[in-house]
């Protein structure tokens, strides 16, 4: 089996970044299995190499190894997805040629406007605004558009690993999503999916914040012909607050734990896991025989105040 951690870059990671990986990584260790590390940059005004480079120092220095990707072996390279549009403009085509897509000339206001419909995550639910524009109506637009992903109005489920079976019908709960955004860059469905299949990813292991994507990302799969891999969606780790972490407010970042051991890391979000009851320090290769998805809670982590 192959698994992957494929982080964005924007910054420094925190506690709740590791907590993802962390799952991944033992998850695919515990099968003697292939650890994939790919670099989802598509904004690479947001991810800049450096944050990439610093990624992957401090993967090294807290055990978490990959066997392919950057720095490893490289059979489905390139691993930054800012380097594989081509992939993505293949992809794009193939719906195209469905008559599955349509160019969308919403403004940001427009999408986000109060009236709008929105999921309880806060997502817009597209109306639908430019799903029949006509030729002539194109035509007359001055703005660059979007792409859009024509969604059937049936239901798209699957069974997690962790939180069992999730459904959703497209069409009510999310409408025609994006898989091009009008500066050009791909939107994160469509290069997901296209890099897991391109990869050979079997198992994606992830946050539960991201969930409510898979179903869209099932009906890509489905519509390109793609075989689609298993999905664990582990918890998230919250602020005391109860707010999810931030790499922009540097909550919990690592570069506020420098005077903090790798094993004393690994050890407490192992702890935190269900996976290392005394709370002890541990190498990240001492958790692997440990590792059972029974063991991880079902609900959310909350940072304690104290710790770390």
């Amino acid at each position: 089996m192959t698994g992957r951690f494929a982080p964005s870059p924007s910054g420094r990671m925190h506690l709740g970044n590791l907590v993802s990986c962390l799952l991944a990584w033992l998850s695919v260790r515990k099968r003697n299995g292939r650890v994939v590390l790919r670099i989802e940059d598509l904004d690479t005004a947001r991810c800049p190499r450096r944050y990439a480079e610093q990624l992957m120092k401090d993967l090294r220095w807290l055990g978490l190894d990959w066997d392919e990707g950057p720095g490893a072996a490289e059979p489905n390279g390139p691993y930054y997805q800012s380097e594989r549009t081509a992939l993505y403009q293949a992809a794009l085509e193939k719906l195209m040629e469905k008559d599955l897509v349509y160019p969308c000339f919403c403004t940001r206001a427009e999408l986000h406007a109060a009236s709008a419909p929105h999921r309880e995550d806060g997502q817009v639910i597209y109306s639908g605004a430019c799903r029949n524009l006509t030729a002539a109506e194109i035509a007359a637009k001055k703005r660059p558009p979007s792409l859009r992903l024509r969604v059937p109005p049936e239901e798209w489920g699957f069974v997690d690993g962790r939180l069992g079976a999730y459904r959703e019908n497209l069409a009510e709960d999310c409408g025609d999503f994006l898989l091009r955004r009008s500066d050009g860059l791909f939107a994160y469905q469509l290069a997901v999916v296209v890099d897991d299949a391109a990869m050979g990813v079997t198992e994606v292991v992830r946050g539960a914040d991201l969930l409510s994507s898979t179903p869209r990302q099932l009906l890509l799969y489905h519509l390109l012909d793609l075989p689609a891999p298993a999905f664990y969606h582990g918890p998230l780790l919250l602020a005391p607050d109860g707010r999810r972490l931030s790499k922009r407010d540097a909550d919990a970042g690592l570069d506020q734990l420098q005077n903090r051991t790798p094993e004393e890391i690994t050890g407490t979000l192992a702890h935190w896991l269900g996976l290392n009851p005394s709370g002890e320090p541990r190498k990240a290769a001492s958790l692997v025989s440990d590792f059972d998805w029974s063991k991880i809670p079902q609900g959310n982590l909350i940072l304690p105040r104290d710790k770390l």
